[in-house]
């Protein structure tokens, strides 16, 4: 069992960067496949990217590849979401979660943080 908690949204102009982070408390993000997505108001929740729990290999939306890059930082326990040339079209909530395996789907992840809100103005 893990328990999840993102920080670093905010409110950044088009073109900006922003970096996110998702702690993990009750045991280590190497132990999980880990993913984010985000959901716009009034949208379904949409598969942003992912880590796999063993090799660390990496899987994006087009939407946002060569945008964003996702990672773990095993010393910190955290997954982190660098995100780059932020569009407005990028604005959501954002979520992490962890699963199993290294999947697109919402419904493969068991975890899941409560969300931070990135802004991005035009």
């Amino acid at each position: 069992q893990v328990q999840l908690l993102e920080s670093g949204g905010g409110l950044v102009q088009a073109g900006g960067s922003l970096r996110l982070s998702c702690a993990a408390s009750g045991r280590t993000v190497s132990s999980y496949a880990m993913g984010w997505f985000r959901q716009a108001p009034g949208k379904e929740r949409e598969f942003v990217a992912a880590i796999s729990r063993i090799y660390g290999n990496t899987i994006y939306s087009d939407s946002v590849k060569g945008r964003f890059t996702i990672s773990k930082d095993n010393a910190k326990n955290t997954a982190v979401l660098q995100m780059n040339s932020l569009k407005p079209e990028d604005t959501a909530v954002y979520y992490c979660a962890a699963g199993g395996a290294m999947l697109r789907a919402t419904r493969g992840y068991d975890y899941w943080g409560q969300g931070t809100q990135v802004t991005v103005s035009s």
